[in-house]
């Protein structure tokens, strides 16, 4: 009788599946990541982690959404892999690096157990082609988005529902769409979040992040994920937000991250580099009977 054996932990509130080929024998697919992530009648994850996989002498990882898709990049999910790495003995070193579709990451433990992890997150890209975020029209068509096309797109008003946003998209990697609000809530994430994950301008579908600017060292945000929906944290979302409010000249150099689920604490250097630092929780192993993916 096949089992599959995961192990699940969580990044301040993003909790992911830790799906290891080299210890099941069961083909990871569409169907099997869908029925896994779901929450109800299954096991339940923002995600799962399938990996390591070694490629020219690499480690990585590739991510998979609840709907199955993939994706280039995740802030927690990297840090939630690299601390499966060190508790399966895969990893041994204080520094490494980690290979997602988007490339190459640089991760630190800061403590022997590897619980906590400062991470090389590159830099925010805001050039509107390769985030991407495209084909704008300078018009309102019914509850339309709208605004000039622009190279890069920072600070733009944007018409949702009959009301006037502003948005500033960046990749991390990933495609993020950041909302500046003088108050941001789960309702409002929602609401607005599957509009703007599917808007005909982001080709790629997009990430959202709804941001309030607490003071100059803090921004709350609320999320909204492609192929996950409202989810209590992300790495990359918390990123973007970050770097989105940093362009605008809102935030330090140093600010904290509140989310839903916990916090995670970004540094900006002066070429622009981003670090992100937080912590990784341990949830326990888990097997899945063969009767539940027959």
């Amino acid at each position: 009788m096949s089992e599959i054996i995961l192990r699940k932990y969580h990044g301040v509130g993003n909790d992911y599946l830790i799906f290891d080929p080299k210890k099941n024998d069961v083909v990871l697919n569409e169907r099997l990541i869908k029925q896994l992530c779901r929450r109800n009648i299954g096991v339940g994850a923002d995600g799962i982690l399938y990996g390591p996989l070694i490629e020219d002498k690499k480690i990585k990882v590739r991510i998979f959404n609840p709907d199955g898709s993939e994706a280039e990049k995740s802030g927690n999910g990297i840090r939630i892999f690299s601390r499966y790495l060190k508790d399966a003995g895969y990893v041994k070193e204080k520094k490494y690096y980690l290979t997602t579709k988007a490339g190459d990451t640089l991760v630190t433990f800061l403590d022997d157990a590897g619980e906590r992890m400062r991470v090389d997150m590159g830099y925010a890209v805001f050039e509107a082609e390769q985030i991407p975020a495209l084909g704008f029209e300078g018009e309102v068509v019914g509850e339309s988005i709208f605004f000039c096309e622009k190279e890069q797109v920072i600070d733009e008003p944007v018409m949702v529902d009959g009301k006037e946003w502003k948005i500033t998209c960046v990749s991390m990697g990933n495609p993020n769409c950041v909302i500046m609000l003088e108050r941001v809530d789960r309702e409002k994430a929602l609401h607005l979040g599957p509009y703007v994950e599917n808007a005909k301008y982001f080709p790629n579908r997009i990430n959202m992040q709804l941001c309030q600017i607490v003071d100059e060292k803090n921004i709350q945000v609320e999320i909204y994920e492609r192929g996950a929906g409202y989810t209590f944290a992300s790495g990359t979302g918390a990123c973007a937000a970050a770097a989105a409010s940093h362009r605008l000249g809102l935030v330090e150099d140093a600010v904290t991250v509140h989310m839903h689920g916990g916090d995670l604490f970004i540094e900006f250097e002066k070429d622009g580099r981003i670090f992100m630092t937080g912590s990784v929780v341990y949830i326990g192993k888990i097997t899945v009977a063969e009767q539940f993916f027959a």
